[in-house]
């Protein structure tokens, strides 16, 4: 007799995001390495990929296992019209690659916790959102039978502020992309000269928001600047404007320059011209950026708190984020030290080849298949 086949629906609202950020990037990337992995797997999983909008075409591979479904509604998304779908469906298991299930709905479930940022630094979140949040992950952790986490770093904070079991937890860590693993010469020229950029600068890449700790890095790039002779180098912060952004920050330094959200297209000659990416978060689930620059081969200096210094480890120069002096050295020396630019860009390279989207896909079918078989 033959073995019926699993079906798993999979909240792939944040995947047709036209900018995406790290939320978006492992929804929309995950979802296409697991359509390809299910290719082959033995037996395939019968995936329905639910949308609020429409997706661009050819934004998922066609395949005899995977059902897409575009259901519109302007407000409560995931509690009322998703929740509804599902009901109607009753899938084995669902999967939501982005923190909140749905309030009430039927059969077993899997969900990605990114980050518990909102927990170690509330201040950073405008009131509204950190109560959300914290609602949503408390419920999604507690409803589902299996959580990913990004990190070790997140599934540490996960158990504390929680209590989530450790048999619960899987740590997957996900992937990056191959767009930014190399750029020419001529790439990275075109790059600095449509964001109007000097020869040498310093990146951030990310969104401007009191988590990724812009104010500090900007005060740590004038400390640099106050001690250089150099007076050209830029700091460019490249990202577009989040919540509780102040214009005050970009006001203790010269030659500081705001690109806005930057092009996936542009994103890895921008960083394989930088002297450096220095990205002194406060709190990171993984730390795209980073890995995206070891990738492009830009040095790192990153934060020595909670997954920046598991996914960097020796391959970047790690910097206490509330110590200004700390980043302002660490910019000194990857500025000054031709030798250890190279040391890092090597060491770089090795460590972002561990973490493909790949392997997340296949450990995260194989999951799915696990808690599946327990209907």
């Amino acid at each position: 007799m033959s073995q019926k086949p699993v079906r798993v629906a999979i909240d792939a609202s944040r995947s047709t995001r036209s900018q995406l950020t790290g939320t978006e990037t492992y929804s929309l990337r995950l979802i296409q390495s697991l359509i390809a992995a299910n290719e082959s797997a033995k037996p395939p999983l019968m995936m329905s990929l639910y949308f609020r909008d429409r997706p661009p075409a050819n934004l998922f591979e066609r395949s005899d296992y995977v059902a897409e479904a575009v259901v519109p509604f302007p407000k409560v998304w995931t509690h009322l019209r998703f929740a509804a779908e599902l009901w109607k469906s009753r899938p084995d298991t669902v999967f939501v690659p982005s923190h909140s299930l749905p309030v009430v709905f039927p059969g077993r479930a899997a969900v990605t916790i990114h980050d518990l940022g909102f927990k170690r630094f509330p201040g950073a979140h405008p009131l509204a959102q950190r109560a959300y949040l914290d609602a949503t992950t408390r419920f999604s952790q507690a409803r589902a039978d299996l959580v990913f986490a990004d990190s070790r770093a997140t599934a540490s904070d996960l158990a504390r502020f929680y209590g989530t079991p450790e048999n619960k937890i899987r740590v997957i860590y996900p992937g990056v992309d191959s767009a930014t693993s190399g750029a020419s010469g001529a790439e990275k020229e075109a790059v600095r000269a449509k964001h109007r950029l000097p020869r040498r600068y310093f990146l951030f890449l990310g969104t401007l928001q009191p988590r990724k700790n812009i104010k500090r890095l900007v005060d740590a790039f004038a400390r640099w600047q106050a001690s250089s002779e150099d007076q050209q180098t830029a700091l460019v912060l490249a990202g577009a404007k989040g919540w509780l952004f102040e214009d005050a920050w970009l006001k203790s330094a010269r030659n500081v320059r705001v690109t806005g959200y930057v092009d996936e297209a542009d994103k890895g000659a921008l960083l394989a011209g930088a002297i450096a990416l220095v990205f002194p978060s406060l709190h990171e689930g993984f730390g795209f950026p980073a890995v995206e620059a070891m990738q492009a081969g830009a040095p790192v200096i990153a934060s020595n708190t909670s997954s920046l210094a598991e996914i960097i480890g020796d391959s970047g120069l790690l910097v206490d984020p509330l110590d200004i002096d700390a980043i302002a050295s660490a910019m000194a020396r990857i500025s000054d030290d031709e030798q250890l630019r190279r040391d890092l860009t090597q060491r770089g390279r090795r460590r972002a080849k561990r973490f493909t989207w790949e392997s997340a896909a296949e450990q995260v079918l194989t999951a799915l298949r696990e808690i599946s078989a327990k209907n």
